[in-house]
């Protein structure tokens, strides 16, 4: 006698959707080699955006299972924000060789002019006027010596994304930084640095970052004009301060801002 057996089917296996993860990898490992090379600030910036933005989805992705490359995920985003990092700094280092080699190619065509008369030029402007040591108040303005002034003002909460780099148990805060250019000369925002501390020991505060926020400054701002950016950072919950720190340049002091919170 014979009997029929029939194996039931399989359970359909989830499949897993690490596409996300591997392009961050891919685009953060491209984007940080370009970084390296100065001229290829622009590229090594593109790519480390859109490998940082791959790589948080594809976080968002681990989390909810539906991916399981969190390693390669991970090291794909901070790739990313490797990559931007170096553009900044390609960004910077390319703008001052092109200003330097301009400044120079005056020079040689004053000096080869005949009877050319001498001009006096105005002293950079490298450090911040008088502030008395203290960190500056909301809507309080930093003055510099070539008339640039930098203003922050009050942090208000902020709705921080999923993917912003948010700490569930922190607060997110945003401030508005305004950039004046009051001197005769053209200013490069891009050299611009933020940084910004919580609370009385001084918890670093993570500046955050999506659709909603800005991450720096950007272009040049023509003299007589102002930018004008917010920006978001992650505080400690029961921090009573954010303490602001803007840098415009190398050539300049960093000026800070003492601003309450809650």
């Amino acid at each position: 006698m014979s009997y029929d057996t029939q194996v039931p089917p399989a359970a359909p296996q989830q499949v897993m959707r690490n596409g996300l993860g591997t392009a961050a990898l891919i685009l953060g490992i491209i984007g940080t080699i370009s970084g390296l090379i100065p001229l290829l600030f622009w590229l090594a910036g593109t790519l480390g955006l859109i490998a940082l933005i791959l790589g948080l989805v594809g976080k968002g992705r681990v989390k909810r299972g539906e991916a399981n490359n969190k390693g390669v995920t991970l090291t794909g985003a901070i790739l990313g924000l490797v990559s931007l990092i170096l553009a900044t700094v390609g960004l910077i280092i390319t703008v001052t060789a092109v200003s330097d080699a301009v400044e120079e190619i005056d020079k040689a065509v004053q000096s080869a002019a005949p009877k050319a008369p001498k001009t006096t030029e105005a002293p950079a402007a490298d450090a911040t006027k008088d502030n008395k040591g203290k960190g500056l108040a909301d809507g309080d303005s930093s003055v510099y010596d070539d008339d640039l002034s930098v203003t922050v003002s009050d942090p208000k909460p902020y709705a921080a994304g999923e993917y912003s780099g948010h700490d569930k148990g922190n607060k997110a805060y945003q401030v508005t930084v305004v950039i004046e250019n009051g001197g005769k000369e053209k200013f490069e925002a891009a050299g611009v640095m933020l940084n910004a501390t919580a609370g009385a020991n001084g918890v670093k505060a993570e500046q955050l970052f999506d659709d909603k926020v800005a991450m720096g400054f950007e272009g040049t701002i023509m003299p007589g004009k102002k930018a004008t950016i917010t920006v978001a950072f992650d505080a400690p919950k029961d921090a009573k301060t954010l303490t602001v720190e803007v840098n415009p340049g190398f050539t300049y002091d960093a000026s800070q801002w003492e601003l309450k919170l809650g």
